[in-house]
């Protein structure tokens, strides 16, 4: 059976989507869509995703639809980084079998949450960096 391979991207509406992608790019380093198919896109590295359709949950706010979880090697240094940048984060206490999480929004209050791994497949990933 043929598969996908991984996510090819994650679109969204927004109400200022050059502010926005500003945003992701500034403190997230997630650059900007190409203007142009001569112009290189953001490639991830490999690891672990989940893909989760789900009931209602506390994980969601309430009326929200989605929230992108984005990998991160060293969760308390982006943890800083984003609090230095003035960006409210909240880091869960608890480390969870899978890593462990830390949560914010961005200007336009999508959910976002971080996530270092560790699972023997991100560790794997880290040897090769």
């Amino acid at each position: 059976m043929e598969r996908v391979t991984g996510i090819g991207g994650v679109f969204f509406r927004a109400r200022d989507p050059e502010a926005l992608s500003a945003w992701y790019d500034t403190y997230l380093g997630i650059p900007r869509t190409p203007t142009s198919y001569d112009s290189p896109v953001w490639l991830q590295e490999p690891g672990p995703t989940i893909f989760a359709p789900m009931p209602d949950s506390e994980m969601f706010r309430p009326g929200a639809q989605l929230f992108v979880n984005f990998r991160v090697n060293d969760l308390d240094a982006m943890v800083r980084q984003l609090q230095g940048a003035g960006v409210a984060v909240e880091v869960d206490a608890e480390t969870y079998p899978n890593g462990r999480f830390a949560a914010l929004e961005d200007p336009e209050g999508n959910q976002i949450q971080l996530w270092q791994p560790t699972t023997p497949d991100a560790d794997r990933t880290r040897e090769h960096d």
